[in-house]
């Protein structure tokens, strides 16, 4: 065969290769477009009719309903393990008991999923009689003096310890305080590696940039990239928290030993530590206002989780903030530091804002529910 017949054989074989190549691109297209309208159909959740009905959304675009639905189930059920610090003192014991019997109510409640084990870690170094009552794990305090009488300074050390022997099963923490009372269930408010946080209006970084710039140099970023917290409440990754801790730790008593630091930061100087150390390892929180509210400067409930209890509650008889002086009526939590208040407390008179009185109501309600409570266990 000569050159131009070769040509002409090459020429009419490919137009003959083309040809089937071309009805399989068009076969393959309408098997496509019928798989899609059967499978749109049976995710629309009918035939033809319910696939034409009005408002039927494209499976391929939006995540069907029930799909949603089940996405939603799992963030509420993603559980934190609740661990607090706690003494053996009378002061510590009753406000636990509380906090646990708060606890073990909401978690009851639809919407409690994510409210997974308690763990109060009780750093005297022993046993107390609340072991058989509250899930305890004792840690060992600071060496003696090495808190320089600011007990909290254990709160940290006994996180440290806590996390590195127990066997905690879930996922998240939330770090909680004996004088918190959750008022609705918790859900899991951190998004992954993103921990969630109360901004306290009292931690003010970049007003102390000299002192902060003693613990996180220049060179480590901006004094905005600490944030506004304390180490409670936050609800964390367990991973991220065993990395934060030691240095929380180690940050919070080079504070302490810091003549102009411990000064400046008095007793909110572990707070600050907190959120330095946190800022050293890159992780920053997601502040969530509605974590908790704190009387008597919070009036309202709104959608809270938490009443924390830290601040004296004074007012007169006609329902009048009295703060800084001793009221005709008063709730304060350091009026009970050798043993519970007393079952039945008077509730505030008239005018007094909702979050006080749900806060009396709460003590209320425990004590009278909680064996022994006047025995001060």
């Amino acid at each position: 065969m000569n050159a131009a017949a070769r040509k002409a054989a090459a020429a009419g074989g490919g137009g003959m290769g083309r040809a089937p190549a071309l009805v399989l691109a068009l076969v393959a297209a309408g098997a496509f477009l019928i798989s899609y309208n059967f499978f749109a159909m049976l995710l629309r959740g009918g035939g033809a009719g319910a696939g034409a009905a009005a408002g039927a959304r494209d499976p391929v675009v939006a995540m069907p309903a029930w799909m949603r639905e089940a996405a939603g189930r799992e963030a509420r059920r993603r559980p934190f393990h609740v661990a607090l610090t706690a003494t053996d003192a009378a002061y510590s014991r009753w406000q636990c008991r509380v906090m646990y019997y708060w606890y073990k109510r909401m978690q009851a409640q639809p919407g409690g999923e994510a409210m997974g084990g308690f763990t109060r870690v009780l750093h005297s170094g022993k046993p107390d009689g609340l072991m058989d009552e509250i899930p305890t794990f004792v840690v060992d305090p600071l060496p003696a003096g090495k808190d320089h009488g600011y007990v909290v300074l254990n709160r940290p050390w006994a996180f440290v310890q806590w996390l590195q022997k127990a066997k905690i099963e879930e996922e998240y923490i939330l770090m909680a305080e004996p004088d918190h009372i959750f008022v609705k269930p918790l859900p899991n408010l951190a998004n992954d590696n993103e921990p969630a946080a109360f901004p306290f209006f009292y931690i003010t970084p970049s007003e102390h940039e000299k002192i902060i710039r003693k613990y996180y140099p220049k060179e480590r970023g901006p004094v905005t990239d600490i944030d506004p917290i304390g180490n409670s409440p936050v609800i964390i990754k367990k991973t991220l928290l065993e990395k934060i801790a030691p240095t929380w730790m180690n940050v919070s008593i080079q504070m302490k030993e810091d003549e102009e630091t411990d000064k400046t930061f008095g007793w909110v100087l572990e707070m600050y530590a907190y959120a330095v150390a946190s800022a050293l390892h890159g992780v920053q929180h997601i502040l969530r206002k509605d974590f908790m509210i704190q009387p008597p400067f919070d009036t309202k409930l709104g959608n809270t989780f938490i009443i924390h209890f830290t601040y004296g509650c004074d007012y007169s008889l006609k329902g009048e903030l009295t703060y800084g002086k001793i009221g005709e009526w008063r709730f304060d939590k350091r009026s009970f530091q050798n043993g519970p208040p007393p079952r039945n407390l008077t509730l505030p008179p008239p005018g007094v804002p909702e979050s006080v009185v749900t806060l009396v109501k709460k003590v209320n309600e425990a004590s009278a529910n909680l064996p022994r409570w006047d025995d001060g266990i």
